[in-house]
């Protein structure tokens, strides 16, 4: 399969180095700035043609786009892609609010394109294991969801970064997004929530560095989240579910399991999550996963692993949180 990459910021060498091991040739890329393309392709020693606008990669012969832009700027570009009928993998969020979001997928689904997300949490392996195990860990009972991440103020020094312009928020839709994906796809739906937000001493931006909220899910568990970018040097998120027989723990790709009846048992190993000051220190092996699935999907004519449809579940947790931390009402999700 040939690909193109569109939006060449900081996730983009991520993309990069995936692809380098799969059999998908990243056939183009795609920026704004012509030097900036004629300075990725050299720096990624890429064979492969610098587009000089989203129009060319409509009419090249691609079987898909990698969409990697910051969430302001993809309206146009999904519109174009749709009605040129381009498969689009898009770099999480799918857009700045929930009813942005919910127009993106609108717009893929109207032109029968497919539309996959990268929320590479789900890739992990121990997070198939866990699956594989809910059955006998029966109903849950209890969520705690932590994500102790930092990062520098000169992070957000970038100009747009942590806006509601350009990214639409701050630590909830830029780095817990992607467990808050996971969680809602271990533990199903979130009823409602009762949230404060904040922006602590640590940090001078627009948005929320800081959340802590009481989360009751439709199933009937109760469960608590903290997320924040403040809490130096950075630890790996977590999540811990304790369900009727046991409890599960997943700390980046460790997998804990606690059973009721005395059992211990253990998968995978803790990795690096970017969760501290270098916000790129992950493995590219998730992203790979995903890439793979989003093309094998293309060829087996089924849905992706996280497709578009799937990601508003979490861009609506995040709406609720948020205005729950505005308010500080109970909320609805």
């Amino acid at each position: 399969m040939r690909v193109a990459l569109i939006g060449l910021g900081m996730v983009a060498g991520t993309y990069v180095d995936a692809l380098k091991k799969t059999d998908i040739k990243l056939a183009g890329v795609f920026s704004r700035d012509p030097g900036h393309r004629r300075d990725f392709i050299a720096k990624h020693k890429l064979d492969a043609r610098s587009y000089d606008s989203v129009g060319q990669i409509a009419l090249d012969n691609i079987d898909f786009v990698i969409l990697t832009t910051p969430p302001n700027a993809r309206a146009d570009i999904v519109a174009a892609l749709a009605a040129a009928g381009k498969p689009i993998l898009m770099e999480k969020p799918v857009e700045r609010t929930f009813p942005a979001a919910t127009a993106l997928v609108d717009v893929c689904e109207a032109a029968g394109v497919p539309l996959g997300i990268m929320l590479q949490h789900r890739a992990r392996p121990v997070v198939r294991d866990l699956r594989a195990l809910l059955p006998d860990l029966g109903p849950l009972r209890l969520a705690e969801v932590h994500v102790p991440w930092w990062r520098p103020q000169s992070y957000y020094d970038a100009p747009g970064r942590g806006s509601y312009a350009r990214d639409g928020g701050g630590v909830m839709i830029s780095q817990a997004i992607h467990t808050l994906d996971l969680m809602l796809s271990l533990t199903g739906p979130v009823a409602h929530v009762t949230a404060m937000t904040a922006t602590t001493g640590f940090h001078s931006m627009e948005s929320e560095d800081f959340v802590s909220a009481g989360l009751a899910f439709a199933n009937g568990a109760v469960g608590t989240l903290s997320a924040t970018t403040a809490s130096f040097p950075g630890r790996g998120e977590t999540i811990t579910l304790h369900f009727a027989n046991g409890s599960a723990r997943i700390d980046t790709n460790l997998l804990s399991l606690d059973w009721q009846d005395g059992r211990s048992e253990t998968f995978g190993a803790a990795t690096s999550s970017g969760a501290g000051a270098d916000p790129m220190a992950f493995t590219s092996d998730w992203h790979r996963a995903v890439i793979v699935d989003f093309a094998e999907s293309l060829r087996e004519n089924r849905p992706p692993m996280v497709p578009g449809r799937a990601a508003l579940d979490v861009h609506r947790l995040i709406a609720a949180l948020e205005i729950s931390g505005r308010t500080g009402a109970r909320v609805e999700v």
